[in-house]
């Protein structure tokens, strides 16, 4: 059986508390949420942490779904099956959420698993950061002293599993803009129920006037990371939505996703794929904008 390297464990008292141990331990120690992505990389030994700081004793400081102004705010330790059922992201981002949460995984994992160990593993096929950059979504981290810096997606994601937070910073929250005529939608093609995506591609869209607005596009598990088509973006807004429209910014997907082959399919399988799901993502969003 596969066991972790030797490490110390603590728990954290506060946001500020889990901070301060990371200061004091130089960096050399990790967060503990779910523990879905953090235990089976320490098994592997793909991730050997001296320290690992336990935050669920604080999840009433940072388990949270609200809006504030014209932002809804998501802390990072929100588990996925409160975004699931959360009535609040389900009126403000109709479908996105909801389709991404009921593909990710199990129900075992969706009750323990969190936005911020979702979003810190970097997994580049992993199903919510699609979402969060499909959203514009922008990460809080906090760190000494409570300074905080707020960091978007491209920013975030330096590649695989490799992230902008620092060795003594903490992700807290996920702020998302709010845009009137929202639509959203989330595809993804899977070896099995549950399964880590061959592809998967998130669509966001704003419409009014009969005109997109915003628009974001995000493709997973075609990349060292979750891949942002900003091409596909800039060519969808300002224009009316369309069938030949969507089409266009599938082939865009396509062309600038960067998939490699292996067990899941060969790469042009992949980016064909990713070209096609884009199209039905962004269809779909569209429809739930315009209803």
């Amino acid at each position: 059986m596969q066991t972790p390297a030797p490490c110390d464990y603590s728990r954290a008292t506060s946001v500020d508390d889990a901070i301060a141990q990371l200061q004091a331990l130089g960096g050399n120690a990790r967060i503990l949420a779910g523990g879905y992505s953090l235990i089976p990389m320490m098994k592997l030994r793909l991730a050997n942490p001296g320290h690992v700081i336990d935050i669920n004793p604080i999840e009433p400081e940072l388990n949270y779904i609200r809006q504030e102004g014209n932002e809804i705010r998501i802390g990072a330790l929100t588990r996925h099956v409160n975004m699931l059922e959360s009535d609040l992201l389900a009126r403000t981002f109709p479908d996105i959420f909801r389709e991404a949460e009921a593909v990710l995984a199990d129900p075992v994992v969706r009750n323990r698993g969190t936005m911020g160990g979702s979003l810190c593993q970097s997994d580049p096929a992993e199903d919510l950061s699609g979402v969060v950059v499909a959203l514009k979504g922008k990460a809080v981290l906090r760190g000494p002293g409570g300074a905080e810096r707020v960091v978007e997606m491209d920013e975030f994601h330096i590649g695989p599993y490799m992230t902008a937070v620092g060795p003594t910073e903490m992700l807290i929250e996920v702020r998302f803009p709010i845009h009137p005529g929202f639509g959203g939608a989330h595809e993804k093609v899977e070896r099995r129920a549950g399964d880590f995506a061959i592809v998967a591609a998130s669509a966001a869209l704003s419409i009014q006037g009969g005109t997109i607005q915003t628009a974001g596009v995000a493709c997973s598990a075609v990349g060292p990371t979750t891949m942002h088509i900003k091409r596909a973006e800039e060519a969808l807004v300002g224009k009316a939505p369309s069938e030949e429209l969507f089409q266009q910014a599938g082939q865009m997907a396509s062309a600038d996703c960067s998939p490699n082959s292996d067990g899941r399919g060969p790469a042009d399988y992949k980016r064909a794929v990713a070209g096609v799901l884009t199209q039905r993502a962004l269809s779909r969003a569209a429809a739930t904008a315009l209803r």
